[in-house]
Formats: structure tokens, C-alpha cells, sequence
């Protein structure tokens, strides 16, 4: 489960790298990087899906 868990917060770091990429862009080019501010929210919400399938995982496991 530690992996898991890992993987987990490395979803935020990714969100904070394209975060960072679109507002440069923004500051050199002047132009919206919709893509990586796509990709930002798209590894939000992975994070916030993977923590709570790992709780149910958990639970799961823990009432048998």
C-alpha cells in the first residue's frame, strides 16, 4: 500500500510542475496553455479519486 500512497501525492507534484509551466508560458508568450492547465486539473482530480479508492481499499480489507 505504500506505493499507493507514493504515486498518490506524486499526482500533485505533476499538478504543480504543469501549473508552473502554464503561468511561464503565460508570462514569456502571453498565451494560455490550455493544455498543461488541462493536465493540472486532470492530476487534482486523479489525486483526489485515488485517495478514496485507497480508503475504501482499506475499509475493504479491514472488515473481513
Amino acid at each position: 500500500m505504500k506505493y499507493s500512497k507514493i504515486f498518490q501525492y506524486a499526482y500533485l507534484v505533476f499538478a504543480v510542475l504543469f501549473i508552473y509551466d502554464a503561468i511561464a508560458k503565460y508570462m514569456s508568450l502571453g498565451e494560455i496553455a490550455y493544455p498543461s492547465i488541462l493536465l493540472a486539473a486532470l492530476a487534482v482530480f486523479m489525486f483526489f479519486f485515488r485517495s478514496r479508492f485507497r480508503k475504501k481499499f482499506e475499509n475493504k480489507d479491514n472488515s473481513n
